[in-house]
């Protein structure tokens, strides 16, 4: 009895120390995500972004052996271009044979700032390294990284830095701090299912079929931290840090992570996905139209692709429509969050025309309405309309396709300072519109503008509704319009 006791006090006693670390973690946390107020303006402020998937894999296109890799091994889909290595269980060496071959020869970094530019896009969240632990930047803690390994002898990250920085395009960057293929040991599996020894065992994620002779804590402090380092180092004044996967991350490894980026750049955002309850912001789910409520974030970020995969996939041409895209531009600004749009440049560094060609689309109506978009916050009504908007992900719009009609009565809203902005993406069937949501404002309204046109606009208030005129002839030339309402000070 007297051992069980005492088994008992010691249990105890190692409780009450993880208990009292765990606060002491958290505090630390809390106080250094307080000191980001400027930052947290400044990403608003920002709204649309471009994400930039390019490695290895944008070279074998989705194809391994001749074969189109669209599912893995154990029957799970993985239709995502970026994972090929683990989809197809590609032994370490025969990966390293192909990236010696990558020679990018057509990457411009001012081209591809410029695409993000002309869609009205105002930061850039570049690949440092993805899951495949190959690094396209030049690190000096790693041979494989792009500069040393291949054929190519430049630093693509250090070029798009520059051209960022020549365009005043704000730039983050990613990196996978939990996952790596070539040399991460197990992804952190089994640490996790030694914590949780009465949950199912956990394989998810790790490289099981040509595993690299190291631990997952080996991988943390000898290349995951030292890379991050650099990257830290090399590219100040990030605006993000994008961590991903941390799925088998314990709590004091995440929060090693988000120090050592608030150590080197204090002002840089980090994403959720540094895992276990931190980072700065919230990250949406793969290609989901997120909810609008993040709990303790702040803000949030949703990340979606131009078609159903990230990395490049020749063979994957279901590329989202105009009218699709716009969905997600009014939505998300209207619940408050951002948009981190990807694209998959080809092997050679070029980023699809496809991709181009839509994204240009999507700028030209940023120009005449972006005004609704950039800070702005969330307004007391997020949307009116009965068209139901899905929120599932990638396998979901994939399988479904785009079905989405909208109507005239469909509206988004965002605020800004006295005014409100009341978005449509269809055109009116006659030159009228009615807006329920502004009629407990009734007596606030001031005026009434349309976005790209300068004369003042009729309304009246009319049964539970606001009544507005609109122009019969000079409507700008995109799709739907975008009200801007002012209200005087309450």
């Amino acid at each position: 009895m007297k051992k069980v006791w005492m088994l008992l006090i010691v249990l105890v006693i190692a409780w009450a120390g993880y208990a009292q670390e765990n606060d002491e973690i958290s505090k630390e946390w809390a106080m250094m995500q307080a000191s980001k107020d400027k930052m947290f303006e400044e990403f608003n402020e920002l709204k649309f972004g471009m994400f930039i998937h390019w490695g290895v894999y944008s070279k074998l296109g989705g194809i391994w052996d001749g074969e189109h890799i669209d599912s893995d091994r154990a029957g799970h889909q993985a239709t995502i271009g970026e994972w090929i290595m683990y989809s197809a269980r590609i032994p370490r060496a025969r990966y390293l044979e192909v990236a010696k071959t990558f020679n990018p020869v057509g990457f411009n970094a001012d081209e591809w700032v410029k695409t993000a530019k002309d869609a009205g896009m105002r930061y850039i969240v570049a690949m440092a390294k993805h899951h495949d632990g190959f690094a396209l930047y030049h690190s000096k803690v790693s041979k494989y990284n792009i500069y040393d390994h291949t054929p190519f002898k430049r630093d693509p990250m250090a070029e798009l830095y520059e051209a960022c920085q020549r365009h005043g395009i704000r730039m983050g960057m990613y990196y996978s701090h939990s996952i790596d293929w070539l040399d991460g040991g197990d992804s952190g599996n089994a640490q996790y299912n030694a914590a949780n020894p009465d949950k199912p065992k956990e394989t998810r994620a790790a490289n099981l079929w040509d595993p690299a002779p190291v631990s997952y804590v080996d991988y943390l402090e000898n290349k995951a931290k030292p890379q991050m380092r650099e990257i830290l180092t090399n590219f100040p004044n990030l605006l993000e840090i994008w961590y991903d996967y941390p799925r088998f991350m314990n709590r004091r490894q995440s929060f090693e992570f988000y120090k050592l980026a608030y150590d080197y750049q204090p002002q840089a955002l980090i994403n959720s996905r540094v895992g276990n309850g931190f980072g700065d912001f919230a990250t949406g789910g793969d290609n989901q139209i997120s909810p609008e409520n993040f709990g303790p974030y702040r803000t949030w970020e949703s990340p979606a692709t131009l078609n159903n995969t990230w990395g490049y996939k020749s063979y994957d041409n279901d590329w989202k429509t105009l009218d699709e895209l716009l969905i997600w531009v009014v939505e998300l600004a209207s619940k408050g969050g951002n948009y981190l749009l990807n694209v998959g440049p080809d092997g050679n560094g070029v980023i699809p025309e496809e991709s181009v060609k839509v994204l240009r689309e999507v700028g030209k109506w940023m120009k005449v309405n972006g005004e609704a978009i950039y800070g702005t916050q969330r307004w007391t009504t997020l949307r009116e309309g009965s068209t139901v908007i899905p929120r599932g992900g990638t396998e979901e719009r994939k399988n479904q396709g785009f079905t989405i009609r909208l109507t005239p009565e469909d509206l988004w809203f965002t605020a800004k300072g006295n005014f409100v902005y009341a978005m449509s993406l269809v055109d009116p069937v006659d030159n009228g519109i009615s807006v329920k949501s502004l009629y407990n404002y009734r007596n606030q309204i001031k005026s009434i503008r349309m976005l790209g046109v300068d004369e003042s606009l009729s309304w009246k208030a009319a049964g539970n509704t606001i009544e507005i005129g609109l122009p019969e002839s000079n409507k700008p030339k995109v799709p739907g319009f975008v009200l801007k309402v002012e209200l005087v000070d309450n």
